[in-house]
């Protein structure tokens, strides 16, 4: 256990140093790294997963349960000492956050199956996300839960979530049928946005089956879930908390489910888009990781609300703290509502409200769409002139960013006195970073919805 935290200390520690030597290419988001989300995590043709773990309770000499890997697909040999470090660190790692809720465990005759995912940073700062399904196998008489683990390097919530679907229909027949099924999904390319891909699977007495999986036609949308947040915050609370988020403060979220800590944890992230979270990010805390909170650089966590007390006695600078069993903000900085431009938050705020309202009317995929575009709206009308600041040289590879005038570009005061916060995070520097590098922006869907809006103004000024 200890080694498992001192891990995660190097890799804060190794996050503050690159702050300290403000070098912004060492902060890597979940996401990616300043990119377009519609390219990065979710690359077609890659492998859906790396392993498929089973995780189970296994009782120690003091008569608590423990988290151990008892399965591992697919077993890798002949690696390098380097790659089976990693791959150690890893599997130690897993079991942490696969039963985050601490030891205190015993056998039990019903358990409502969970989803819920987390994400681990490997210490060159790539990630790779746990995707979790926590389930009681079938039998007779009291029995432990044990939890199905898929690490893959693509952020896709929606689908692995179908695929853990297939494993625990799967589980309640035999483990064996597991196995054929997760082979062919690994032999099988990652779909491109909008594709589908088919899996074959035998299962005894119902014979070959033909799954379909399907990626979403938004490849930005994949990972995320904001129904979960509408159903838990008001819209006021959520422009709140997106302000912090914005200026990279600390946050801290509260609930006893795993599945609603994961998943208010990722749609808040992906309020950000096209920015990435560039910082600590732990959708939920192990027991023995409270101390996270603690860390003085931005951070953005899930804690199981049965740990407040814990968390309240660290020595914490200042946070956000939010309830989501409630609906409310347990600790706040004071100045979470003054944070937004007023006239860009109200309009995201009455779109907000009529979602909210409106919710039983919209699919999850619509109200996906609706919510983010509230959003991505607000980063059009902020930055969206960013390229017509970028200057090149002839000849240049590279370009040059001239933040003065970008900023005095904004006619707004109150905008321009955002701004220029907005413009010392990381997250708008590695945004920025990368479109120094291309004179041609990718054709994403941030740059569309930049097009529209040029296009929208246009004809007031030809008249």
């Amino acid at each position: 256990m200890s080694s498992i935290s001192s891990f995660f200390r190097q890799s804060l520690r190794r996050r503050r140093e690159g702050k300290a030597e403000g070098s912004a290419a060492e902060q890597t988001p979940p996401l990616g790294k300043g990119r377009d989300r519609s390219s990065v995590l979710s690359s077609a043709g890659q492998f859906f997963f790396e392993y498929l773990v089973v995780v189970s309770l296994r009782k120690g000499p003091d008569g608590q349960y423990e988290p151990k890997v008892t399965y591992q697909f697919p077993k890798r040999e002949n690696l390098l000492k380097g790659q089976r470090e990693e791959e150690e660190r890893l599997l130690q790692a897993i079991p942490l956050f696969c039963f985050p809720d601490g030891n205190n465990w015993a056998p039990v005759t019903e358990f409502p199956s969970e989803t819920f995912s987390f994400v681990l940073t490997n210490m060159d700062g790539s990630r790779k996300i746990g995707y979790c399904r926590r389930l009681l196998p079938s039998g007779r008489g009291v029995r432990l839960p044990e939890v199905f683990c898929i690490i893959s390097c693509l952020g896709c919530f929606g689908l692995f979530s179908k695929i853990l679907d297939e494993v625990e229909k799967r589980r309640q027949i035999s483990m064996a049928v597991i196995y054929p099924f997760m082979q062919g999904l690994r032999e099988s390319p990652f779909p491109a946005p909008g594709r589908s891909v088919t899996i074959r699977s035998f299962i005894p007495e119902a014979g070959t089956e033909l799954i379909e999986l399907t990626r979403p036609v938004d490849a930005h949308l994949e990972h995320v879930e904001f129904q979960a947040l509408l159903q838990r915050l008001s819209p006021d609370l959520i422009l709140r908390i997106f302000g912090s988020a914005v200026l990279e403060r600390r946050l801290i979220f509260l609930a006893e489910e795993l599945s609603v800590l994961s998943q208010c944890i990722h749609a808040v992230a992906a309020l950000l888009y096209p920015f990435s979270w560039a910082h600590t990010y732990i959708p939920v805390v192990p027991e023995c990781l409270l101390g996270t909170v603690c860390c003085p650089t931005p951070f953005m966590v899930g804690i199981q609300k049965r740990h407040l007390e814990q968390v309240l006695e660290q020595p914490m600078e200042e946070a956000l703290m939010v309830d989501l069993c409630q609906g409310r903000i347990i600790r706040a900085v004071g100045d979470e509502e003054q944070i937004l431009p007023g006239k860009l938050q109200d309009e995201v705020l009455m779109s907000l409200n009529r979602h909210s309202s409106n919710n039983n009317v919209h699919s999850s995929e619509q109200l996906n769409t609706l919510v983010s575009e509230a959003f991505v709206r607000f980063f059009v009308r902020l930055v969206g002139h960013y390229r017509a600041h970028i200057k090149w040289g002839r000849g240049g590879t590279v370009g040059t960013f001239q933040e003065r005038n970008f900023r005095q570009a904004v006619p707004s005061r109150t905008c321009r006195k955002f701004l220029k916060r907005f413009m010392k995070t990381n997250m708008f520097c590695l945004f920025i970073e990368e479109a120094q590098k291309s004179r041609n922006p990718p054709e994403g869907y941030f740059q569309q919805k930049i097009l529209e809006f040029q296009e929208q103004k246009k004809p007031r000024r030809d008249s």
